[in-house]
């Protein structure tokens, strides 16, 4: 599969997988958080799959396209494990629903951020709420769930939080 192919079908995976939630997400109280905006493209999405919600964003350094970048009062904006910390004090575990698409082409490098970034982001998910993430992260009160309906097998990785 080339890079450009691999890419489409990341990209169909986090839709199918995101609008697969919507009905569940839409019955849990509180925030969605995107950690990682990157060019904007998942966040634009979300606000429109949940245009009455506050959507909070992480990122290092924005490069989105202008018209997805948050607000600054829903911006984190720096490294994750400093953010996390900030915004875990500031809104205490309310999500809704936290979308995770952090990482590199390293394998290695992937499975180490996931051992601090999963008990990190547990600080800020709501009981009852989802987390959607592009790799697998241990966090004991996480449920795995089924793959969403036409998303391949470890594409993405669903939790319901207990």
């Amino acid at each position: 599969m080339s890079r450009l192919d691999s890419f489409i079908a990341r990209m169909q995976a986090q839709r199918d997988a995101l609008n697969f939630l919507k009905p569940m997400v839409d019955v849990v109280p509180g925030p969605i958080l995107e950690v990682g905006l990157g060019n904007g493209r998942t966040y634009d999405h979300l606000r429109e799959l949940f245009p009455a919600r506050d959507i909070y964003v992480f990122e290092r350094k924005v490069a989105a396209h202008p018209d997805c970048i948050p607000p600054d009062d829903r911006l984190f904006l720096g490294d994750a494990d400093r953010t996390i910390d900030e915004a875990a004090r500031k809104l205490g575990a309310t999500a809704a629903l936290i979308h995770t698409d952090l990482g590199t082409g390293d394998h290695a490098a992937n499975v180490e951020m996931g051992r601090w970034l999963g008990p990190a982001l547990d600080r800020l998910a709501a009981s009852g709420g989802y987390v959607l993430a592009n790799q697998a992260l241990d966090v004991a009160r996480w449920q795995r769930q089924p793959d969403p309906p036409g998303v391949p097998k470890d594409r993405y990785f669903l939790y319901r939080v207990r």
